[in-house]
Order: C-alpha cells, then structure tokens, then sequence
C-alpha cells in the first residue's frame, strides 16, 4: 500500500524557506515520491480547521515514506521547514 505525507503549514519566513521549496523536491525524487498537492491554499468544507497551505506526498509505501522522513542528507532542509514554518505532517497508508 502506498504511504502519503500530508503536511498542513504557514510560512513565517518565505525567503529562508525558499531554499527548502527549491531543494526538496529532489529528495522526494530520490525516494520514489511524488507531489500530489503541492502547496495550494485548501478551501475548507466541514469543521473549523483553518489549514493556510496543504501538501501532500505519495510514496511507494509507507516505510519509504518513513525512510525520507529520515535520510541524514535532507535534515538541514527539514530543519529549515521547522524554523520557517509552522507545521503539522501525518502518515497514512493508501488503500491501494
């Protein structure tokens, strides 16, 4: 089963956070991921959720998923994503 990272996020610096939208990408590459939101603004149906941007990613699976959540050469870009956004990031496993 497929493994998606939805991440619900407000950026507090876009110019220091540039740096992670132009390199990221390549790492979601580097583990089979792909875009499949990337980076709208959500209109909200039901609830008093109030997400500003919504991403979300889908991996081969979900310790893949894991596994880029985790590659040692990406730490500095989710370490810049910490300090110029806040965030919120979940894993769910797909139904195919």
């Amino acid at each position: 089963m497929k493994g998606y990272l939805i991440l619900d996020f407000s950026i507090k610096d876009f110019s220091l956070f540039k740096e992670y939208i132009d390199k990221i990408p390549a790492f979601i590459k580097k583990h089979g991921g792909r875009y499949v939101v990337q980076g709208v603004e959500p209109e909200v149906m039901e609830g008093d959720w109030k997400p500003e941007r919504i991403v979300v990613l889908e991996f081969p699976n979900k310790e893949i998923a894991k596994g880029f959540l985790e590659d040692p050469e990406a730490q500095f870009l989710f370490s810049i994503r910490h300090n110029t956004t806040e965030s919120k990031l979940i894993l769910v496993e797909g139904c195919f």
